[in-house]
């Protein structure tokens, strides 16, 4: 019986990459639907959201978006002609910080809530398969990023503050040096503002000990 599913069938890293290509599609749909309900564009929308609480620079922004330095800038001039966002000088007369306004601060809020139909579907897995769903997710976001297909993301395994499976507890065997706490997978971040990243050597350390459970 299974050789015949074995004969007829893709192998699961290709069915996965098509349900994960399937839930993609329907995702820029949406973010097309909701940023434009909010009177913006996803790009803009995204930017919003990478702002929110973090003022940064045009060059940071655009990198962490993963957009060309004159997509960014589109962007954010759309932004700060709709008063959402302010240009400050930064750190020297050559550099801008960027900020969002108040209403900045709304509209991001408003622009954040479409994927919540995706956060619908998620809470509908049980507890013990929404972590390992996590934990896979920061495996593919890591290799994404090792290989250069994605901007570097600000994740708890690339951190210098993290060191994974240095406690006897099965539950929060990882410890997060900035919060001095331990914590569990469930726990685990795919952008924390307090992010920064360890030297090459301690990130494939502390990727051997977390990526061996």
């Amino acid at each position: 019986m299974t050789e015949g599913f074995d004969a007829i069938g893709e192998p699961v890293a290709r069915r996965v990459t098509s349900g994960l290509s399937k839930i993609g599609t329907v995702l820029r749909s949406r973010a097309w639907k909701g940023a434009g309900s909010a009177g913006v564009t996803p790009t803009q929308a995204q930017a919003l959201e990478s702002l929110r609480g973090r003022p940064t620079s045009l060059g940071a922004l655009a990198a962490r978006l993963g957009v060309s330095a004159a997509t960014a800038s589109n962007a954010v001039s759309t932004l700060v002609d709709k008063g959402l966002v302010v240009k400050e000088s930064g750190a020297n007369k050559r550099s801008v910080t960027l900020r969002l306004t108040e209403a900045g601060e709304s509209m991001a809020d408003r622009a954040s809530e479409w994927p919540d139909f995706l956060s619908g579907a998620v809470e509908t897995l049980d507890s013990r398969e929404q972590v390992v769903m996590l934990r896979a997710l920061v495996k593919l976001i890591r290799t994404l990023q090792q290989n250069g297909d994605i901007p570097p993301q600000r994740i708890c395994v690339t951190c210098r503050s993290f060191r994974p499976r240095v406690h006897a507890d099965p539950v929060n065997p990882h410890h997060c040096d900035y919060l001095d706490a331990a914590f569990g997978d469930r726990d685990l971040r795919l952008d924390c503002p307090e992010q920064v990243d360890a030297a090459p050597e301690q990130q494939d350390l502390a990727w051997r000990r977390f990526a061996s459970a």
